[in-house]
């Protein structure tokens, strides 16, 4: 008993991590599970039904291998951790992906692991296919492309494009990313799986899809080579170069491959053809390469056989699944495009709401502006009336100024008349003036022309009456006092009267010359006045006719008024003003 009691327990269960491409798992398995058990348990978890392509894998010392599923997990070379770590990655690649590979949820672990060997650049891509792929792995993650929302440096934190790419090309990231989104936005209305799917249908076309890889020798010379195992057979390739493979030996060609230790042996189906021998020195990769040659040529011969009832079933569902999934894709993409179209209306609505709010704002602003517009208006036209009722009053003020003025003017025409008619009559009389003039002048000529005859002939008769007196007085002493003879007595008196009546005529010839002298100057004198008054009177009507045109032509704008050309105020004058000379 008490030997019992130091035995130590065993336990139960061990625990067990398993990583998938998107997700890792913990599993509490019993001691006693087989690897199928595991698988199984990890298949129904994520819900896969092809488990064929699949499988678990662990790293061993410095190579990988896979988890058996007909032997015990803790009797295999699993790691001694705890828990237990496996990857569930795809063992297996199919022909033809759009074909083989029917659940949603295979494809997605088929293009997760497909994706990250080109980016390790475990597959060899050109650059322009990993631009493309990149572009449709953009896709599947993101949806179709919107500008509004995928903003340039959306991709910044994306791995998209092998390191070989990057660095084979000097182009910036915003470069790189400028070219995915160029192809990414071509592909809009794919959805994620379809997206996928078409990832995997280009990369199945790379020359290392689905390939492993063994270092082999060929003989005892140990001539490197390297084996790749696929779904197409088997192909013999040099060490530097995995593209193009030096010879292949396809599944369909080949008849038996049998191992032993360290040697492979591969007999072609035509016996002519020689057989192929190669060597591997690690015993657990000799498994490895067995194990892929076995699952890869079964596949290979189911593919080319009719399909299961449980693959028929599966594809059945997957091809309704496929067709509900599409039907449903449809209708989202109705709904979203007439989502769109409602956020596209709506924004249509919402931008004329802004609009029509910002017309109501500009008609309510221009409205308080045409009712300040229309008070100041109002007042204008206030003040405009009292100033048109003012102007009407200075309009009525000014008509009967303007009639005052016309019945002045009128009044000033007929003075003017009357002052012409003064004029013509003033003309008149200095031209009789003139006349007049002239004739008294003469008359005056003659008068001093008589005058000096008179007093010749007094100045004679004075001269001769001298000599006759010294002749006597001479004559008396001579004759001693004759007699004077009454004959003599009578000679004398006569000659007395004659120059007592020339004296006499003298004196009154020139009375009357004085008085009409005095006449002459006293209507010189008046008419002198006259002119006077005329012209002063001719100055203040022409002031005031002035005064009364200015006015007049404010008002009314006449023609100014010209004076007649017939009466020259100057010229009349000047003529009285001669007259009053000469006079």
């Amino acid at each position: 008993m008490s030997i019992l009691g130091l035995k130590k327990k065993q336990p139960k269960t061990f625990k067990v991590k398993v990583m998938t491409m998107d997700a890792e798992m913990e599993f509490s398995c019993e001691v006693k599970w087989k690897g199928k058990d595991l698988f199984d348990l990890v298949c129904r978890t994520i819900g896969l039904r092809e488990t064929w392509f699949f499988g678990l894998r662990y790293m061993v010392k410095d190579t990988y291998a896979w988890l058996k599923p007909d032997k015990r997990v803790l009797d295999q070379d699993v790691p001694k951790d705890s828990p237990i770590t496996f990857h569930f990655l795809a063992k297996f690649f199919p022909e033809k992906v759009e074909d083989e590979l029917v659940q949603e949820i295979t494809q997605h672990l088929f293009f997760l692991q497909v994706k990250k060997q080109i980016l390790d650049e475990e597959i060899f891509c050109s650059p322009e296919a990993s631009v493309l792929l990149a572009s449709y792995a953009v896709q599947a993650k993101y949806g179709d492309y919107d500008p509004n929302f995928h903003k340039p440096g959306f991709l910044a934190q994306d791995e998209l494009l092998p390191k070989r790419v990057l660095m084979q090309y000097q182009m910036t990231p915003d470069m790189w990313e400028e070219k995915i989104t160029a192809w990414y936005a071509e592909h809009r209305g794919i959805a994620r799986d379809e997206a996928e799917m078409e990832y995997l249908k280009i990369a199945q076309d790379l020359d290392m899809y689905g390939v492993s890889y063994f270092s082999i020798t060929q003989n005892k010379r140990d001539t490197e080579l390297l084996l790749g195992v696929d779904a197409q057979g088997l192909h013999i390739y040099s060490p530097n170069s995995k593209l193009n493979p030096n010879k292949s030996f396809p599944w369909s060609g080949i008849r038996n491959i049998s191992y032993s230790e360290k040697e492979f042996t591969i007999k072609p189906l035509e016996k002519k053809k020689d057989v192929f021998k190669f060597y591997s020195s690690q015993l657990r990769v000799n498994k490895l390469i067995l194990q892929l040659c076995i699952g890869n040529h079964d596949l290979f011969m189911r593919r080319r056989k009719v399909d299961s009832i449980e693959v028929q079933q599966m594809k059945a569902q997957a091809k309704e699944e496929k067709a509900r999934k599409k039907m449903e894709r449809q209708i989202l993409a109705r709904e979203k495009q007439m989502r769109e179209d409602a956020e596209r209306a709506k924004e249509e609505m919402e931008r004329r709401l802004f609009q029509l709010q910002d017309e109501a704002r500009m008609a309510n602003e221009a409205l308080l502006r045409s009712e300040e517009t229309a008070d100041l208006l109002a007042e204008k036209a206030q003040i405009a009336e009292e100033e048109a009722k003012l102007l009407a009053h200075k309009a009525a003020e000014a008509e009967q100024e303007r009639q005052r003025l016309e019945v002045a003017a009128i009044k000033t025409k007929e003075e003017k008349r009357l002052m012409e008619q003064k004029m013509r009559e003033a003309e008149q009389l200095a031209v009789k003036l003139v006349e007049q003039s002239e004739r008294r002048s003469k008359e005056a000529d003659h008068l001093k022309q008589d005058l000096n005859e008179a007093k010749d002939a007094e100045r004679r008769a004075k001269q001769k009456l001298l000599e006759i007196s010294k002749t006597t007085y001479q004559a008396a002493p001579a004759c001693a006092g004759p007699p004077v003879s009454p004959d003599s007595d009578a000679s004398a008196d006569g000659s007395f009267l004659r120059m007592d009546f020339k004296d006499s005529d003298m004196k009154r010839l020139s009375m009357e010359i004085e008085r009409e002298r005095l006449e002459y100057m006293e209507r010189s004198k008046h008419l002198q006045d006259q002119l006077k008054e005329l012209k002063s009177e001719i100055e203040s009507l022409k002031l005031e006719e002035q005064q009364q045109a200015g006015l007049y032509t404010l008002l009314t704008e006449p023609r100014p008024y010209t004076e007649p050309a017939y009466l020259p105020h100057s010229n009349v004058l000047q003529m009285l003003f001669y007259v009053l000379k000469k006079v």
